[in-house]
């Protein structure tokens, strides 16, 4: 491949991105040069920290760590996009981020409005992580024999458990035909591939960390054997929810600490 990457070399003519206290790559960019530390304390409008946060790493159900870095609000207009709003409760975070910063890169490249026989030949490879933050509400309202088990074993039955469980309910998504295409991770690069009418490959990646690293060796791929003219690649994660520090929390490879230092010989841990 390196060889192939020497005699036909790839550019870059487009980036867009939104990152930690970053609407777009200016501001990314001012956040290095000031030395801005965009780690901070979870927001209330993501969770409670007081739910689930306790710095003792073996309290059962609680994560240890309370920090990481949490991007700002983006404006999103489904109907630029082709979206019916009704969706929009059932659709992933991350796909309506992957349509709006895919967006703003092909704008960069000067290339949206591109003709057809340029956009029949440009693909979408994403890194992804495993999960997405819809899948938490959707799974979590299928609970609801446990919920009755729970309910009937504390002497709560009939209309009185039927009344506690509906609230329950109330309290997550509802499931309808939206719900399944709006949590898959493969569907951000669908999206985007759909809605800015696309015709080359298009997929995810999950490499762990490395995804998005692994995303671009497979973009770089289609280029350079011919199978696409121009790629969109990068990556997309969303999910700094309770479950997700939960996962980090209890492996443990959260830091201990407010700040992660990568590459650093005190490196103690990761923060999301």
């Amino acid at each position: 491949m390196f060889r192939k990457l020497h005699e036909t070399p790839i550019a870059i003519i487009g980036m867009a991105a939104v990152f930690p206290q970053a609407h777009n790559l200016r501001e990314f960019w001012d956040n290095i040069v000031n030395k801005v530390n965009c780690i901070e304390d979870v927001p209330p409008s993501r969770w409670n920290i007081e739910d689930y946060y306790d710095p003792d790493p073996t309290v059962p159900d609680k994560t240890y760590s309370k920090r990481g870095g949490f991007i700002p609000e983006i404006d999103f207009d489904p109907m630029e996009f082709g979206l019916p709003p009704n969706i929009l409760e059932v659709t992933d975070v991350s796909q309506m981020l992957g349509l709006v910063v895919a967006r703003d890169a092909m704008i960069d490249a000067g290339y949206l409005d591109a003709p057809a026989e340029v956009r029949d030949r440009t693909g979408v490879i994403l890194g992804v992580g495993g999960g997405q933050k819809l899948i938490t509400p959707l799974t979590s309202r299928l609970q609801y024999p446990v919920w009755r088990r729970a309910l009937e074993s504390s002497g709560i039955t009939g209309e009185d458990a039927d009344r506690i469980i509906e609230k329950m309910k109330a309290a997550y998504i509802k499931w309808e035909e939206n719900s399944f295409p709006g949590m898959l991770g493969n569907v951000i690069a669908g999206r985007i591939a759909n809605r800015l009418d696309l015709g080359g490959t298009n997929c995810v990646v999950d490499a762990a960390c490395a995804s998005s690293m692994a995303a671009m060796k497979l973009a770089i791929s289609d280029l350079i054997e011919g199978r696409a003219d121009m790629m969109i690649t990068g990556g997309v994660d969303t999910d700094n929810s309770p479950f997700m520090y939960m996962c980090f929390s209890k492996t443990p490879a959260f830091t201990p600490g407010d700040v992660p230092r990568p590459f650093d010989e005190q490196s103690d841990g990761m923060l999301v």
